[in-house]
């Protein structure tokens, strides 16, 4: 049969990556229109400057963010302590490096550790004590800033560590060395999700608690590790973040960043509900945010009106992504075709 609204509704229910995709072409496409020298690449010393470059650099740690995340709301869940575990990531690795005669390779670790654990006390919270997601990490959002300014003792502690400077300000192939660090973290969270069936156990999880329990799955453990991997992702942020200032600045490091993270993970096609989960999608969610605060700040927009430009992008994205509203615009356009 000839159904004239058929192919405007087929156009409409393009996968969840053609949204988040096509939303970044877009502005892309604005700025190469409007904003001069936004797309002019250089080499210097062997190293590629530009602002693309500076996005894949400062949208570096939003990515690492939206990882674990996205895993976390896979679950049903959702983290709002990583802006604060990224501070506490960076006070300690700021004190150590400038207090003790540890390498760098066990400092590090020892960061990632304290967060990866503190990421589990949130899945404890979660999966054990039974406490909502949005409440168990609100207690970790507020008092991880606390404890990041007990690490550092209310001070910003600056360093000139030759190797915790590289990890935000490094190349590596030519490009920055937080890129090279997305790029290993996607791989081996696509490699863990895909190719084992913790990808499997995490989306049952998200689609249906109960039934995955008396299937055999541990529940427990997966929020557990998802959460702790949260921890993870939001510790190597945090490092980004210390090395990009060469210092801990623990009331400031991470701040709002949850926030980012999760706008990131939404656009990028994972649903709040849990379930399914996209991680490329939410690696491009990270850049399109970053790539509208970078095109804004090139655009002299006030910091106080900020925000409103990024909501109304965030929401056209969500909506092109709701099937309700691509089934209703897509019967307009096939019923005006139709006439």
């Amino acid at each position: 049969m000839n159904d004239p609204m058929a192919k405007p509704k087929e156009w409409f229910q393009g996968g969840s990556l053609v949204w988040p995709l096509l939303g970044l072409v877009a502005l892309l496409a604005y700025d190469f229109l409007f904003v001069d020298g936004f797309f002019r690449l250089e080499v210097r010393d062997g190293h590629l400057y530009g602002t693309l470059v500076d996005i894949l650099n400062q949208g570096s740690k939003t990515m690492l963010l939206a990882l674990g995340m996205t895993l976390v709301i896979a679950t049903g869940g959702v983290d709002l302590s990583v802006g604060s575990l990224m501070a506490i990531s960076g006070a300690l690795v700021a004190v150590l490096v400038t207090q003790t005669e540890m390498s760098l390779a066990m400092i590090v670790p020892i960061a990632l550790a304290a967060t990866a654990l503190l990421g589990a006390f949130n899945g404890v919270l979660v999966s054990v004590a039974g406490i909502q997601p949005i409440v168990a990490t609100l207690i970790l959002m507020v008092g991880g800033r606390g404890i990041a300014m007990l690490i550092t003792g209310g001070q910003i502690v600056t360093f000139e560590h030759a190797g915790m400077v590289y990890i935000g300000n490094g190349h590596f192939l030519g490009l920055p060395f937080t890129v090279t660090l997305v790029l290993v973290m996607l791989l081996v969270t696509s490699l863990l999700m895909r190719k084992t069936a913790c990808g499997l156990f995490v989306e049952a999880v998200g689609d249906n608690e109960t039934a995955s329990r008396f299937s055999g799955v541990s529940t427990r453990s997966v929020k557990l590790a998802v959460y702790g991997f949260s921890g993870i992702c939001a510790g190597l942020a945090g490092l980004i973040a210390a090395s990009n200032i060469k210092a801990a600045d623990s009331s400031r490091v991470g701040e709002m960043m949850e926030l980012d993270a999760i706008f990131a993970v939404v656009v990028g096609g994972t649903a709040l509900t849990g379930g399914r989960f996209n991680l490329l999608g939410s690696i491009i969610g990270a850049l399109l945010i970053q790539t509208l605060t970078t095109t804004m700040i090139t655009q002299g927009v006030p910091p106080a009106i900020a925000p409103v430009p990024k909501a109304i992008v965030i929401v056209a994205v969500c909506l092109l992504q709701s099937e309700k509203f691509r089934a209703e615009i897509g019967g307009r356009f096939g019923r005006r075709a139709s006439a």
